[in-house]
């Protein structure tokens, strides 16, 4: 049975046995035994969803992800267990599945909560140069996975109902990533930088942690191919600087992609390093980017077959039938900075954090690069080629 089919049964399998109070995909909180609170989590895993019923028209994955939102979303747009007032840009990110849910179901309270989400970010605190903190719990920081939680919904929402008010905002933060973040040797970005230098995992001149974190890169790079397609082709130059971004960020991984399996270590750049692990999310997250990538023009169509290889790795290695139970492993649970002794960017760190199976943090990017592999024939619509990936058609 080829790999799509198996997804197939292990997305079902996991479906039948969630709930919006206990969904099966959310590790985290089944191993702290708290209630299901809104969290990028489960927007990963039903963002993934819904774009798997855009491609497939099974209606039962559109149903699931309505009911999914519908339970935490009240008639006026208030979300439950969601406080705006932590400013925490993961909890940005389930917000994304508004837009295309009020699409589809004409349900008017998603736009309400749609604006709900949005005004976090009025009040979210942000570094001297404009950058959204990460948290308010983490002051002065800004971590990669931040730029894909809130940016791309930030955009969405600009342009469609503030006619693009805010995309230049959005467009100067990852410029300062860039700058700030971005290591010119190796072209990787590091996972989180601290304005004020005084965190104890940051560099006391740079202000920036230590590792290159596969799953931060990921995000990062899917924040980028994913704010290039929000963007509309009237916003050629905000589009090209993204594009830029993106296909030298690509570039930069394409050396440390692992010669067997296709996939990435758990820090990049480590690879001959004991304990360093061939890691799933990460891997799975720039399998989807770069077939994405591909597709829609911004990479030269022919790294597509870099990503599907990156695909067909993380299937081989990490998806396992045991008496007709299916699992996804190699999913690092978490990793972080700060808030605790031990979260010090090491390398060290990066290899003690649980490695666990079945979590939506990998699984959600394995569903988003299975549909990419459903939409690999729209790279024949590529009629110029522009070496490794100009987006001009």
């Amino acid at each position: 049975m080829g790999c799509n089919a198996i997804l197939d049964r292990y997305i079902d399998q996991l479906l039948e046995r969630s709930t919006p109070e206990a969904p099966a995909w959310n590790i985290e909180k089944i191993r702290a035994g708290k209630p299901n609170s809104w969290n990028y989590i489960d927007g990963c895993m039903i963002k993934a969803l819904i774009e798997l019923y855009d491609i497939t028209g099974r209606a039962d994955y559109l149903d699931f992800a309505d009911a999914f939102i519908d339970n935490f979303v009240a008639e006026d747009g208030s979300i439950a267990r969601y406080d705006p007032a932590e400013h925490n840009l993961d909890n940005v990110n389930a917000g994304k599945t508004l837009f295309r849910l009020h699409e589809l179901t004409g349900k008017e309270k998603y736009r309400r909560a749609v604006d709900v989400v949005r005004g976090q970010l009025d009040g979210q605190p942000r570094t001297r140069e404009g950058n959204f903190w990460h948290k308010a719990v983490y002051p002065n920081q800004v971590w990669l996975d931040g730029l894909y939680m809130a940016q791309p919904f930030y955009l969405q929402y600009e342009l469609a109902y503030r006619d693009g008010r805010g995309c230049a905002d959005s467009l100067h933060q990852f410029e300062v990533v860039r700058e700030r973040m971005r290591n010119p040797q190796n072209g990787l970005y590091y996972h989180a930088y601290d304005e004020s230098r005084r965190q104890f995992w940051a560099d006391p001149v740079t202000g920036l942690s230590s590792n290159f974190w596969l799953r931060a890169e990921g995000w990062f790079a899917m924040a980028l191919v994913d704010a290039w397609e929000i963007l509309p082709a009237s916003m050629s130059a905000e589009r090209g600087v993204l594009g830029e971004m993106f296909r030298e960020l690509v570039g930069a991984m394409l050396p440390y992609q692992d010669s067997e399996t296709g996939m990435w270590h758990q820090v990049i750049n480590l690879p001959g390093i004991a304990p360093n692990y061939l890691e799933e999310s990460g891997s799975a997250i720039f399998a989807n980017a770069i077939m994405k990538g591909a597709r829609l023009g911004v990479l030269d169509k022919g790294l597509w077959d870099v990503g599907k290889r990156a695909f067909d790795g993380v299937c081989a290695t990490c998806l396992s039938e045991e008496g007709g139970e299916l699992a996804l492993g190699n999913i690092c649970l978490v990793a972080g900075l700060g808030n605790k002794q031990h979260r010090d960017g090491t390398f060290g760190y990066y290899m003690s954090e649980p490695v666990v199976t079945n979590d939506a943090k990998g699984v959600a990017p394995l569903v988003l690069a299975y549909i990419e592999t459903m939409r690999g024939d729209e790279l024949a619509k590529l009629d110029v080629e522009d070496p490794f990936g100009g987006f001009v058609r």
